[in-house]
């Protein structure tokens, strides 16, 4: 028992420590330790790491990746307060208790969000890679698109990603009504409460653009946060809203649901310049809705 639990836990410093950084390594973002269980169980425990950096290794080189993504820390016990990013504030904002919208969730550890908007390209070897590849991301849906094929975004919600709200037609919100903004927000909520049982807490108004009337109205529809993005990923590049051009911690990133109509590439594609990029830089991706 004793020889075995040394291999064991030689076995987890080896796995934990990252070591010898090839391109086969999983190691957690941000150094933070695995949680090892009790010794009697740590023949099983460092068989499963292994049997899982294996894996994700073998995704990692069945997808066309450079290196194999790191796997990203546990959840915060206490989540991050979340607040309007300066200069994004409407009149009022604090005052009415709107909800808070922000580009960035303020974390220490080198982990990044992926958020994916709209729902135009349903590519189901894309559901097929980030299930094995095992990386978390946010969908926000519109319905104009989204109805084509509703089953779609069921079965991309029962490989555990969560489906948020990004307006029925996906209009420019500062140009209609309060009334009209609220029918675009809660309308979505309604379908997306129907077809996939839940009600959404986050909303992303089209474009990035709203004013007060729109965060008024999806208050009302049940929303608590409005995350924006600080990168946009694309098949072929990058863009940043940040003057250095740089990945920060706890940044969302924003990509959209399309293929070859509208890129020079497939979404796919987009997945591996997003994860080349951020593995090469040390950083993981987490998933949104466990810091909010």
């Amino acid at each position: 028992m004793g020889v075995r639990t040394g291999l064991a836990a030689l076995a987890l410093a080896a796995l934990a420590s990252g070591c010898g950084k090839d391109s086969d390594t999983v190691e957690p973002a941000g150094g933070q330790p695995l949680q090892a269980p009790p010794a009697r169980a740590l023949d099983s425990y460092a068989e499963k790491l292994r049997a899982a950096q294996a894996a994700r290794a073998a995704a990692a080189k069945r997808w066309g990746l450079k290196k194999v993504p790191l796997a990203a820390p546990p959840p915060p016990a206490k989540k991050p307060r979340i607040t309007t990013r300066d200069g994004f504030e409407v009149d009022g904002h604090e005052r009415l208790d709107l909800p808070p919208v922000f580009t960035t969730v303020p974390v220490k550890e080198k982990v990044v969000f992926l958020t994916i908007d709209d729902g135009a390209e349903k590519d189901p070897e894309f559901l097929r890679m980030m299930t094995e590849l095992k990386v978390p991301y946010s969908a926000f849906l519109s319905d104009y698109l989204v109805e084509e094929d509703y089953g779609y975004f069921k079965d991309m919600q029962k490989r555990g990603v969560a489906l948020h709200n990004h307006t029925l037609r996906h209009p420019y919100l500062p140009a209609l009504s309060h009334a009209r903004q609220k029918r675009e927000i809660c309308g979505m909520q309604d379908v997306i409460e129907k077809r996939y049982g839940t009600r959404p807490a986050l909303f992303r108004p089209p474009y990035g653009n709203y004013d007060k009337a729109t965060l008024r109205a999806a208050k009302s529809c049940g929303i608590t946060h409005v995350p924006l993005w600080n990168e946009e990923v694309f098949a072929d590049r990058w863009e940043y809203r940040e003057w250095d051009r740089k990945i920060h911690p706890g940044d969302i990133v924003l990509s959209h649901f399309r293929g070859r109509e509208d890129w020079d590439g497939t979404m796919r594609d987009m997945i591996r310049r997003f994860l080349d990029k951020v593995t090469a830089e040390g950083y993981a991706v987490a998933r949104l809705e466990d810091y909010l």
